[in-house]
């Protein structure tokens, strides 16, 4: 099996992928910049037990990060539970990706890897949304060249930032209130955080569709897109396995 692994500001995702290109394990944990390498080789080791897998049915992997100081961390507990040597998306990696932007180098991993899974999978154009630390747009059109996106804040960072900011507002979970409109504090604030997030993306895709000329296909990836994307009126396919796709994608294009 392969193991693709994406590193996140807040989380990492582990995935594997089997001869047949499926997924057959997906599992997040958070970030911890401070972890050794032996540290995430025990994590990356429970995940394979907990889901019924051995060290020795892993027979290579692929890495793509945001993070560049937990990177080598990740790429040394690999090695050392493994044995292989990680490859990394990036620069030097094929993609098969035409990047139409000023300077193709600053296009992130995960956007350039989520623009690959979507594209093989998806009509075209496509806008792929991935809500993490960050929300991001990417924007392909119906040529399937990568044309640029959007750069949001996101959802947590926004709720961190407005409950540190305020003396009376209180931290809250994300779960959609009963109503819209709220009658508490507290569902005031649910309301507010996942209501606006699900009408920024509808607003957003359609001024996309309304730039481009032409209706997409969106397709949302990333741990929060699970609570807004249902809250949404706009169609939006939820693909949570979006980056696994890719990083697959990727390994297979680069090792043949």
């Amino acid at each position: 099996m392969l193991l693709a692994v994406d590193i996140g500001n807040t989380n990492i995702v582990f995935g594997c992928v089997n001869d047949k290109d499926e997924v057959v394990l997906f599992e997040r944990i958070s970030t911890n910049h401070n972890a050794t390498s032996a540290e995430y080789a025990v994590l990356i080791r429970t995940i394979l037990e907990m889901n019924s897998f051995n060290v020795s049915d892993i027979d290579d992997a692929i890495m793509s990060s945001v993070v560049p100081s937990v990177t080598n961390t990740v790429k040394e507990a690999i090695h050392k539970l493994f044995g292989v040597d990680v490859m990394v998306a990036g620069p030097g990696v094929k993609t098969g990706l035409n990047i139409l932007i000023d300077n193709p180098a600053q296009l992130g991993s995960d956007q350039a890897v989520d623009a690959v899974a979507a594209i093989n999978e998806y009509p075209v154009p496509l806008i792929i949304i991935d809500m993490g630390t960050a929300t991001t747009l990417s924007v392909v059109d119906s040529k399937k060249n990568y044309r640029g996106g959007l750069i949001l804040t996101g959802m947590k960072v926004a709720a961190d930032a407005l409950t540190a900011r305020t003396a009376q507002l209180p931290k809250v979970n994300f779960e959609v209130p009963p109503h819209v409109i709220g009658t508490n504090t507290i569902d005031c604030l649910k309301s507010g955080i996942l209501y606006s997030n699900a009408s920024a993306l509808d607003g957003i895709i359609d001024r996309i569709e309304e730039e481009l000329g032409e209706k997409c296909t969106a397709v949302a990836t990333g741990g929060l897109s699970e609570l807004v994307v249902p809250l949404c009126k706009r169609k939006i396919i939820l693909d949570n396995n979006l980056l696994i796709k890719g990083l697959a994608i990727i390994y297979r294009k680069n090792k043949k």
